[in-house]
């Protein structure tokens, strides 16, 4: 079968460090791609050759799409051939309806009027498609992130997509959302549409994917039909990081303290809405040396929770007690709950953990610019020196800490964020989904620090929607749902079975 893309030998340089060598990559008509790799693998830098964002002229090597040699100097060039990426932030207007979105740059109009009866009918066809029934009218900002995806997906169908690129596109999404993303991908492969899925969940490229290509230190190193292949998640994974992760959770033998952090009787309102009480009489603890796993649906109230304690940055007509080794603490606001030695790091480190425009250097110090400077001024050698210290101990990849936060890959913006809090000099650290969006061999390091910090003596609280990572890493397990604490047991004793037993009990009562 002749393949309906054709990249050979691209090799892509950037400043002091080259992205891609070499790298070949062929798709066949109707077929689901997936394109896997470690963070910083090279994985989005060839889709962005691939679509335009890097132009022909500013890398080497051949594209051939559908028998024809491609050279797009815009991402409009490979729009109008058939190429739709979809990148992992969403490129949506939000104070814009999903009908304008989907139009916009390619307005149905006349003479320069817009014809909004013909532009709302089609908007309704296209939400059709994609499983959405939406008034056209809606605005974005009204949408989750599930039904802003499938909005993407609809504004790629108009353009008429032949081969659609989906860059981590259910890193956010729930497990439900998630599923119906990809029967929609198996849905167009049956009317004759390629995709290429890039993702870290290798469940996920198990379920889909027709063939898979493997990404190392931007390199091709293997290319895995499923249809004639035995492939496992393992023999994925050892192309990847190229070893075999025999443990994919660090061994850690616990060393279990007296109890240094405690919630009692936590209520939190909604921030617009007064009337609405989003947590409800939240009591838990956590002990030295202890990680303590929080597991819960998205919207069970984990993140409301965590932003409420850390200096109220969530919510309003809070009530209740923080206590730090038995004794009441100011948690008013995050320098208060800085003094106290607590610390969060978000899940959306894009948004609120990282100026991206910045360099490494600055962000490592931002929680705690005191530790950096004398009588209010900033020592730059001192600062120098704490951020090489973080870029070391963490293993932070990257060309110096005068690199832009913007230019590093998932896993080591993550860790930049891990730095930032670890020098603030916590005792006990909230990690938001700390492993979002990041590859296995990341993810192993994560979680090696976090070892690392319970074995000092810290407390350390994770929330994840990955339940085999809180199983994984976690000596107690608390599950979550409708703002309250459902269930409590030991990670020895937990199962994904007994957690989504605990949630679903909680509904009936």
């Amino acid at each position: 079968m002749q393949p309906i893309l054709e990249m050979r030998a691209i090799t892509k340089t950037f400043p002091g460090v080259k992205a891609l060598t070499d790298v070949n990559l062929s798709i066949l008509p109707a077929e689901i791609h997936a394109v896997v790799g470690e963070n910083g693998a090279g994985k989005s830098t060839l889709m962005k050759v691939l679509s335009g964002v890097y132009p022909h002229g500013t890398y080497s090597g051949d594209i051939f799409f559908e028998g024809k040699e491609r050279k797009f100097a815009t991402i409009s060039d490979s729009e109008d051939t058939g190429i739709i990426i979809i990148h992992q932030e969403l490129a949506l207007v939000p104070l814009l309806s999903i009908a304008e979105n989907i139009f916009l740059g390619h307005e149905t109009a006349t003479n320069g009027v817009i014809n909004w009866f013909e532009a709302f009918a089609r908007t309704r066809d296209l939400l059709k498609k994609v499983g959405l029934s939406e008034h056209p009218n809606t605005l974005i900002t009204n949408l989750g992130t599930g039904k802003q995806q499938l909005v993407e997906i609809a504004k790629a169908l108009n353009k008429k997509v032949k081969l659609l690129i989906l860059d981590e596109p259910t890193s956010s999404l729930n497990e439900t959302d998630s599923n119906a993303l990809l029967a929609l991908l198996q849905e167009f492969r049956a009317q004759g549409i390629s995709s290429i899925l890039i993702t870290h969940k290798l469940n996920e490229v198990m379920k889909v994917a027709d063939r898979i290509t493997v990404i190392r230190d931007g390199k091709t190193v293997d290319t895995l039909d499923t249809s004639t292949a035995k492939v496992s998640e393992d023999r994925i994974i050892k192309a990847m990081v190229g070893r075999d992760l025999v443990d994919r959770y660090p061994a850690r033998t616990p060393k279990i303290g007296a109890t240094i952090f405690e919630v009692k009787n936590w209520n939190v309102h909604h921030p617009q809405h007064a009337d609405r009480r989003i947590i409800k009489d939240v009591s838990f603890h956590v002990k030295r040396g202890e990680v303590v796993g929080i597991a819960g649906l998205m919207g069970s109230g984990r993140t409301e929770l965590s932003m409420s304690i850390f200096g109220r940055a969530y919510g309003q007509k809070i009530s209740g007690e923080v206590l730090v080794n038995g004794k009441p603490i100011d948690v008013s606001t995050i320098p208060h709950a800085l003094d106290a030695g607590l610390a969060y790091v978000t899940e959306d480190r894009k948004t609120y953990g990282l100026v991206l425009i910045d360099h490494i250097k600055h962000n490592i110090t931002l929680a705690h610019l005191e530790g950096v400077s004398e009588h209010g001024v900033i020592d730059d050698l001192r600062e120098l020196s704490v951020a090489n210290k973080y870029r070391k101990d963490l293993a932070i990849r990257c060309s110096g800490v005068y690199q832009p936060t913007v230019n590093l890959s998932g896993g080591n913006q993550q860790k930049v964020v891990l730095s930032k809090w670890l020098f603030s000099g916590p005792d006990i650290l909230i990690l938001d989904e700390p492993t979002r969006g990041i590859d296995v061999g990341a993810k192993y390091e994560i979680y090696g620090i976090i070892n690392q910090l319970v074995d000092e003596g810290k407390a350390v609280i994770v929330i994840s929607s990955e339940m085999p990572e809180l199983l994984g890493i976690s000596d107690r397990i608390y599950v979550m749902n409708d703002g309250r604490m459902v269930a409590e047991m030991p990670a020895r004793e937990a199962t994904q079975e007994k957690i989504m037993r605990a949630i679903m009990k909680s509904w009936e009562h």
